[in-house]
């Protein structure tokens, strides 16, 4: 028997399957999707099982030396995927398996991580006549339960389970347990509004059509929905996915469906630790679980049977991976499991990307609204604060109507969320002296100043050095923090109102284990009155005191160079104006801006989305961008310039000849045209449709696939553009 196996390596050119011998102690073993174990030129390498056959073209075949997992890893649903993201991706295949599993079940070998277990003892084969008062209460509880716990006898004397198990009276035995537990404690669920109720029969009698957006304004009660329709899919024996944007809400949402579903659920997201991901991973394998809950990755979870897949905030740009291959949209995924289980999606937002809105309007997705918050309340009322004038009366970057509202807020023992999507001390470090500015070495890019640290750094390549106050340039001790990132805004904050207690939560303060759930849980608990982070804080987050939102800068993201920065900006805003005033007291927001006539800007603050929606497709109209037009995204790298500026105008012209109805953009610059001591320059494509586009891009990565000194990345329908 001949086993096709697909090895680890993400290399083009290996990327296929390689046949080996079955040897003869493995056949009955042997199963398509199991990682294996194979030699490969000089080296022992894991793999896949794709496919298994009678007989090979290929003489002289290597044999299999080991199965590294009893369990089969990709099931066939999983497989069929990774062959479909390889296509719409033109991503390596083994690229497109590693991304569905945890890192402990990866093909890579030194990547295994152990199982837990507990120590149990239960009757063995002989019985005593006579026992202490020790032994028969050891006894007593087994005749009670069928076994004790080790953990639950260490206060009975180690002498009389010792005595027992010698005279094998009790056997020890060992049962694996999971890393990651949860309660069983149900609470009654919430009775449903009208309109969610409405929308929720609309999903589960609608017949035409699988695929759903809910436009929900903030505070409508969207989970609740996502909640009674997966019960009721649980009910006809089905399962579910729920997926979030972020990592600092899966720990709300774990809760909320933990008390409403119990411990058939489970979390899949990067917050947890590789030992509870493996053991979460095999739980939903095994069939132990009906609902799994979690960020992107949780889409290709080996749920069998699913009846609904929920996307909460839609718009999110976290649900496309940019940032390695396979560049997948999470969204395009959603599709393919829909198709293969008959499965509806359902899609939430406040503020939905133009594109599936514009997909809504069409009929191509069925879309249902809850236009009123379900406490009657009304949204938030938005001051807009226009820094230009601001700053003839305020030094600093709190406007005088932010910061006396925050005195007033926590003199009523209410709560404040601030919003500024920048990390750090300070943008940058310049001379006064000389105008020498801190870049990074590897990226071109300035360094982030960090105070508490002492350090400016590279977001991009993680470099990292200490701030010194002489310039490097010109010897002059004049070296200035300039621009404002949150742990600025934290000092200011302290500075102007010392008994203030104030929480900052960014990508600095939540990197280590837990934090982001500890964060929520002291803000919850009124540990602090104000909130102050990046655009982490702005989603989903329900707390009930907060009758306040602050931006310090709308500004931060629609200077970004980027078609989307507007549409950005006003999701932004409009998430994060909605945390306010979600319980009874009413609602505040401010914003700060430098812009306070932009239409984003102008229509946040009036919570009008249809009427941005409106005004920014005349814009993506008539500059042929989506939902208009599909883009890709084509960027190229290289540590030699010249080549690669050649190379880019070689491919530039192949395009313009090959493909009759595509606009070709570039090649240009991208916007950090230095990352990691590489250069990189970009062509963006513009079609509606081209039959010619995939195999000619395939035809480019196979010409270079052996080039070692330029690297193609390519992304459609990227979310950024770096």
């Amino acid at each position: 028997m001949i086993a096709g196996v697909l090895i680890q390596l993400s290399n083009r050119n290996i990327d296929r399957v390689f046949d080996y011998n079955i040897p003869d102690s493995l056949i009955n073993k042997i199963k398509i999707g199991m990682r294996v174990v194979v030699p490969f030129a000089r080296m022992h390498l894991e793999g896949f099982v794709l496919e298994i056959k009678d007989k090979s073209d290929i003489d002289d075949l290597k044999s299999i030396e080991s199965i590294v997992d009893e369990d089969v890893l990709l099931n066939k649903e999983q497989l069929e995927l990774g062959r479909l993201m390889q296509r719409d991706t033109l991503s390596t295949l083994i690229s497109c398996y590693q991304v569905m599993l945890p890192k402990a079940l990866k093909a890579r070998l030194g990547s295994s991580i152990s199982k837990k277990y507990d120590t149990f003892y239960k009757f063995g084969d002989v019985k005593l006549e006579k026992m202490n008062a020790t032994q028969q209460k050891i006894i007593d509880i087994i005749k009670k339960n069928g076994e004790i716990k080790r953990s639950d006898a260490l206060d009975i004397s180690s002498s009389s389970l010792n005595t027992l198990l010698k005279r094998n009276v009790i056997v020890p035995f060992k049962r694996e347990h999971y890393r990651v537990s949860y309660d069983d404690k149900l609470v009654t669920p919430h009775v449903l509004t009208n309109e969610q109720s409405s929308v929720v029969n609309d999903i589960v009698n609608c017949h035409d059509n699988n695929i759903f957006l809910i436009y929900g304004v903030t505070g409508s009660g969207k989970t609740e929905v996502y909640m009674e329709l997966i019960d009721y899919y649980l009910k006809l024996g089905k399962t579910a996915i729920v997926l979030v944007p972020e990592i600092s809400l899966t720990p709300q949402m774990v809760k909320r469906f933990g008390d409403r579903f119990g411990s058939r659920i489970a979390a899949i997201h990067s917050a947890l630790s590789e030992g509870e991901k493996y053991d979460e991973y095999r739980r939903i394998y095994r069939g132990e679980v009906d609902i799994v809950i979690g960020a992107r990755s949780a889409v290709f979870v080996p749920l069998k049977n699913l009846g609904i897949i929920i996307i909460d905030e839609e718009h999110s740009d976290s649900y496309k991976q940019d940032s390695q291959n396979p560049r997948y949209d999470t969204l395009a995924v959603a599709k393919h499991r829909s198709k293969y289980n008959n499965c509806k999606i359902v899609m939430g937002s406040a503020t939905p990307s133009l594109e599936t809105f514009a997909r809504a309007q069409k009929g191509v997705y069925k879309l249902l609204c809850l236009p009123h918050r379900i406490n009657g309340k009304s949204l938030p009322l938005v001051n807009i604060i226009d820094m230009n004038e601001e700053l003839k009366y305020s030094k600093g970057h709190f406007s005088r109507l932010l910061l006396d509202k925050i005195k007033e807020k926590k003199e009523l023992g209410q709560q404040v969320i601030l919003l500024l999507n920048r990390r750090g001390y300070s943008s940058f470090v310049t001379c006064k002296n000389c105008g020498y500015t801190v870049k990074c070495p590897n990226c071109d890019i300035t360094l982030t100043y960090h105070k508490t640290s002492n350090n400016l750094r590279c977001h991009y390549c993680g470099y990292a050095t200490k701030y010194d106050k002489k310039c490097p340039s010109c010897g002059e001790v004049s070296m200035s923090d300039l621009g404002v990132g949150t742990q600025k805004i934290e000092e200011e904050l302290l500075s102007l109102i010392p008994s203030i207690k104030v929480l900052r939560m960014d990508f600095d303060t939540t990197s280590r284990k837990g934090m982001h759930e500890k964060m929520i849980k002291s803000f919850k608990n009124h540990e602090y009155d104000v909130l102050l982070g990046t655009q982490i804080v702005a989603k989903g987050l329900d707390f009930s005191r907060v009758t306040l939102v602050g931006v310090m800068n709308a500004d931060t993201s629609l200077n970004i160079p980027d078609f989307r920065s507007s549409e950005n900006t006003f999701s932004l805003l409009s998430q994060v104006a909605g945390r306010s005033g979600r319980s009874k007291d009413a609602g505040e927001v401010i914003i700060q801006t430098f812009n306070s006539e932009h239409y984003a800007i102008k229509h946040a603050s009036h919570h009008d989305y249809l009427g941005f929606y409106k005004e920014e497709m005349n814009i993506r109209r008539s500059l042929k961008y989506p939902p208009y037009y599909f883009l890709v995204y084509i960027r190229l790298s290289s540590k030699d310039n010249k080549l690669l500026f050649k190379e880019a105008n070689r491919i530039k012209n192949t395009l313009n000849n090959r493909l009759s109805s595509t606009i070709v953009l570039g090649p240009t610059p991208c916007n950090i045209f230095k990352k990691n001591l590489k250069y990189r320059y970009s062509i963006v494509l513009k079609y509606k449709k081209e039959d010619k586009l995939y195999p000619l891009l395939k035809q480019i990565i196979d010409y270079y696939k052996s080039n070692k000194n330029i690297v193609i990345d390519l992304d459609f329908n990227p979310i950024h553009f770096d």
